[in-house]
């Protein structure tokens, strides 16, 4: 039988890259004690009002279809809400919603490219970036963050990989998995060049309410020279505990959004009308949960460096928001696959590989900030016994 060659550029690039966290996940049920730090959910449950919201909504008889674009409330709600943080109008029109972030995405690039152009995107990346683009039959260009710039995009290494074939520079701030966040002069550059080149800037900004202290989040949406050419994608799985919610939204140029709008009617018809119900009151008013996150995670990512940075060859970025940091494992000859296999046979402690996140990574660790302080203490000693063991070994 034949298939479409999308199955064929997608192969790969989907659960492959979480083997390791599978992996865990099955040997904690077989009833081993695993430290988990493979993914990044929320470490507090939802909130119960919203929750109350939800039940409610759907007790009144808010079950039905909705509607391509999303509810009016929610569509409004977003509107105000950007309105406000931007310093400038942002209408309903401008507004899609969409169930997560993911699926955003998803619409988002199959609205801007097709088979041929090409994406800008930094390396290292989320997991599932490279298989968002493949499935618009584009290429993902990537363009190499540096650590030593702190893993923020660099304008000379974006011009260098322009050709007349891109067509789409794709930010992610705060990044996922490194935590750097960009700064204004880093976005109004890349947005100069993205004007001098007519390319689309899309940003990923889920963790946008999720920086740490002394850093303060900047969007291309700051900038009116750039609103014709930036759309951002966000939700609340992240910010507001609820990444079983499914409920996610862009923001961008009303003809974007025009355009956008058959290719959702064709998947879907918005998010459930009693989840639309709950966003909207979620997003009217700050989060209620995302603050004391950004602290802990703050927190534990100063307990993680002091405890491994330089010890047994380790060398720690600690990022600037969102819920992960990287270890560097470079120094023990061993690759962030290698190494993070054996720490969860030897050591029962889960990270993600590097490589799972792109070449850039190759040779790191991705350790999630959601452990409670103790589990982290714990798993900081396991780490670096297992780090010392393997340099012990090469001596």
């Amino acid at each position: 039988m034949k298939y479409a060659s999308v199955t064929d550029r997608l192969a790969g690039l989907g659960g492959a890259k979480w083997a390791l966290h599978a992996r865990a996940r099955a040997m904690k049920a077989a009833g081993e004690d695993i430290i988990e730090f493979t993914i990044g959910e929320p470490d507090v449950p939802t909130p119960s009002a919203f929750i109350e919201i939800a039940q409610r909504s759907m007790a009144s008889g808010r079950t039905g279809y909705s509607n391509g674009r999303g509810e009016p409330g929610v569509v409004a709600a977003l509107a105000a809400r950007y309105s406000a943080r931007r310093g400038r109008p942002i209408g309903p029109d401008q507004i899609m919603c969409l169930p997560g972030t993911q699926t955003v995405l998803y619409a988002i690039l199959r609205t801007l490219v097709e088979t041929g152009d090409e994406v800008l995107i930094g390396d290292p990346m989320y997991a599932t970036y490279e298989g968002l683009i493949a499935q618009t039959g584009a290429t993902a260009v990537p363009v190499t963050l540096h650590p030593e710039k702190g893993f923020r995009m660099q304008v000379a290494d974006v011009e260098a990989r322009i050709t007349p074939r891109s067509r789409v520079l794709f930010l992610n701030t705060p990044h996922n998995p490194t935590g750097a966040v960009l700064r204004p002069e880093d976005i109004r550059a890349l947005g100069e060049l993205a004007r001098k080149h007519d390319l689309w800037i899309l940003s990923d900004e889920v963790y946008e309410d999720m920086i740490f202290p002394d850093v303060s989040f900047a969007s291309p949406l700051d900038f009116p020279e750039l609103a014709e050419r930036t759309v951002i994608a966000c939700s609340i799985s992240k910010s507001h505990a609820a990444p079983g919610f499914r409920s996610g939204w862009c923001v961008g140029p009303a003809e974007f959004c025009a355009r956008l709008l058959p290719l959702s009617e064709t998947m879907l018809f918005g998010s459930q009308p009693f989840i639309a119900d709950m966003t909207e009151f979620a997003v009217s008013e700050p989060s209620p949960v995302a603050a004391g996150m950004a602290e802990r995670f703050s927190r534990r990512a100063d307990i993680i460096a002091k405890a491994l940075d330089g010890v047994g060859g380790l060398r720690v970025h600690r990022p600037e928001a969102g819920m992960f940091i990287l270890i560097d494992v470079r120094a023990t000859g061993l690759t962030g696959e290698t190494f993070a296999g054996t720490l969860l046979d030897q050591q029962k402690v889960a990270v993600m590989p590097g490589e799972s996140f792109g070449a850039g990574l190759s040779g790191w660790l991705r350790l999630s900030l959601t452990q409670p302080d103790e589990r982290i203490i714990e798993a900081t000693k396991r780490i670096a016994a297992h780090a010392a063991a393997i340099l012990g070994n090469a001596a």
